[in-house]
């Protein structure tokens, strides 16, 4: 009787250290999947439509960052989930320093899309952006 106890003991034992193993690996890399989809960069192109010069500018996540008299903060970026139709999506502002109520309006305030900027078009008479990627 004691040894067929030990085999229960032994199979309870097996079977929780599989579960725990189970989880923590499928857990940790459903945790990584997400943190892959949000980005803590972005990088978007800046046309400057009198010169007709264009710069890659690289955004942190939550900092502001001056190009010329606009100032750009990045609030938020994702990738998509899907391989097959991929999206990268960022939430920015943008602020005109040359405005008398610079700190109170945003110029551009929204998502936009790499796939379609058209979407939520970014009007200024002097430059344009677009969305070029979402990264780590």
């Amino acid at each position: 009787m004691p040894q067929k106890k030990n085999m229960i003991l032994g199979k309870v034992k097996f079977f929780l250290i599989f579960t725990f193993i189970y989880i923590s690996f499928f857990s940790s890399s459903k945790s990584q999947e997400i943190e892959d989809l949000e980005g803590k960069f972005i990088e978007i192109k800046v046309l400057d439509k009198v010169s007709s010069k264009s710069t890659k500018i690289k955004l942190e996540i939550e900092k502001e960052k001056k190009f010329k008299n606009l100032i750009f903060k990045a609030k938020r970026c994702k990738n998509s989930e899907f391989d097959d139709d991929p999206e990268v999506a960022a939430y920015l502002q943008v602020r005109d320093i040359t405005q008398e109520n610079n700190n109170k309006v945003f110029i551009f305030n929204g998502w936009t899309f790499l796939s379609s900027p058209s979407l939520r078009p970014f009007e200024h008479p002097v430059y344009d952006i677009w969305l070029t990627k979402c990264y780590n």
